[in-house]
């Protein structure tokens, strides 16, 4: 806060202090007028409509799909996400375990019609859009309604429309972590075409598999091994891939993308001017909305005009990238990054791993709403509250802490952004599915 730094703002060259920097940034943004009353984000002919119906199917399918939840918690959960803006329609769900998670991302090439405003809503798909789906013949012409309270689908004479719906709270704490993931994934091997991606499959066990399966390269030839080998990708609950098996003789190719620490992969079909992406959580019983990817940057004090400028950045440019920000802006990395998981926990930001940057999509989650949904959030408020804590040693190389708990106290020790703790959560997991709540109590009382 103290530097002096060179700023042209308004055509003019001034020198002011990065605290005038980061309020000349809020001033801007603070004033745009986000427009919510549009009834029609996006409205127009889809260019490739027989690909499209059948990736909303197979969407639809993913939707309807669990992993490890009983027939009645399935059929509690079954809403599409719909985002229209930045010239693209998105199409996102979760599986009922929120252990699979799929997006139809619709390119600008692949549309034809105009973009009034955008926007986001979440619907039904109901069977009379799956039969209106799967009616859907090769260049047939369709027409396409995205609006702030429903979707529409249009074909010569008819018309289904499907309403807006509550969105699951399961879906709302999924969104964030999977977006954390994506952004941390990076693509592996080069793009296999659409004979290797058919061979590969042909390969898969049959049944449910319980072990780990490695996606490895032999020559050129992609192949499921339950042996490790360099440069493999670990997939848990494989079989969860068949969901993609009805869409692979439409493909063009096949991208992998791996998380940096194997807590995801993401196998990405390309299929003209449509992409659909499929994002497998580490083990099929192991749900995105319980990953706590997101935890961090909740804990961190961020004031509410910050969360609500980068909101109206974000919807002014349609996308969202945290490094580019903080150096045109000069704002501090720590800042942007805080900034970005809120904003990802929010349902705000979603995140393109070709453009390699978020995309804003306009759900109306508060962040007190996001929190709420958080238990580990609320249980490390609640050990502070209670005055569970006592912070032991706090300096710049390292934090250490008693955390008392049920008959037991913890000591949590966080030094060179590592942190361990002697609750049976941290010894089970190494934090692989987020800080526990001790580890967060501490972060949040002492503000690392």
């Amino acid at each position: 806060m103290e530097d002096i730094l060179s700023y042209n703002y308004s055509g003019t060259s001034s020198l002011v202090r990065r605290g005038a920097l980061e309020e000349l940034f809020l001033a801007q943004y603070s004033e745009i007028d986000k427009n919510t009353d549009v009834p029609c984000f996006f409205w127009g002919d889809v260019r490739q409509p027989f690909i499209l119906a059948r990736c909303l199917i197979t969407l639809s399918n993913i939707v309807k799909s669990s992993f490890n939840l009983s027939p009645f918690q399935m059929s509690l959960l079954k809403d599409p996400i719909v985002t229209a803006g930045n010239e693209r329609v998105r199409f996102e769900g979760f599986s009922h375990c929120a252990g699979v998670y799929a997006r139809v991302d619709v390119l600008p090439e692949g549309l034809d019609g105009e973009f009034l405003e955008n926007g986001t809503t979440n619907v039904d798909f109901n069977q009379p859009m799956i039969t209106a789906l799967g009616s859907i013949r090769p260049n047939e012409k369709i027409m396409l309604s995205v609006g702030q309270k429903e979707v529409g689908l249009y074909k010569g004479e008819s018309k289904i429309i499907e309403r807006k719906v509550p969105l699951p709270a399961k879906w709302i704490r999924g969104l964030g972590t999977v977006q954390v993931y994506l952004s941390e994934s990076e693509k592996r091997h080069n793009t296999f075409n659409k004979i290797q991606t058919q061979q590969l499959f042909r390969g898969m066990p049959k049944g449910v598999v319980k072990s780990d399966y490695y996606l490895i390269v032999r020559g050129n030839k992609p192949v499921f091994s339950p042996v490790k080998s360099a440069d493999s990708v670990c997939i848990g609950g494989l079989h969860r891939l068949r969901l993609l098996e009805p869409l692979l003789p439409y493909i063009d190719g096949l991208q992998v993308f791996a998380h940096a620490h194997m807590q995801s992969t993401t196998w990405q079909l390309t299929m003209g001017n449509i992409r659909f992406s499929f994002s497998l959580s580490r083990e099929c019983w192991r749900g995105f909305s319980g990953e706590g990817a997101v935890l961090d940057s909740l804990i961190s004090d961020v004031p509410d005009e910050w969360i609500d400028a980068l909101d109206k950045y974000a919807y002014a440019n349609q996308t969202f990238n945290p490094g580019r920000i903080a150096l045109e802006e000069n704002i501090s990395f720590e800042k942007i990054e805080n900034s970005t998981g809120r904003l990802a926990a929010m349902g705000l930001l979603g995140y393109d791993l070709n453009d390699g940057e978020f995309f804003y999509r306009r759900l109306p989650f508060k962040l007190s709403r996001i929190i709420g949904l958080n238990p580990r959030i609320k249980n490390a408020e609640k050990l502070i509250e209670d005055g569970k804590v006592e912070i032991l040693n706090n300096n710049k190389e390292r934090t250490e802490a008693r955390v008392k708990g049920t008959g037991v106290d913890h000591t949590v020790i966080i030094q060179e952004e590592k942190e361990r703790c002697t609750c049976e959560w941290f010894s089970k997991y190494q934090g692989e599915r987020g800080p526990c709540k001790h580890v967060l109590a501490v972060k949040k009382l002492v503000n690392v």
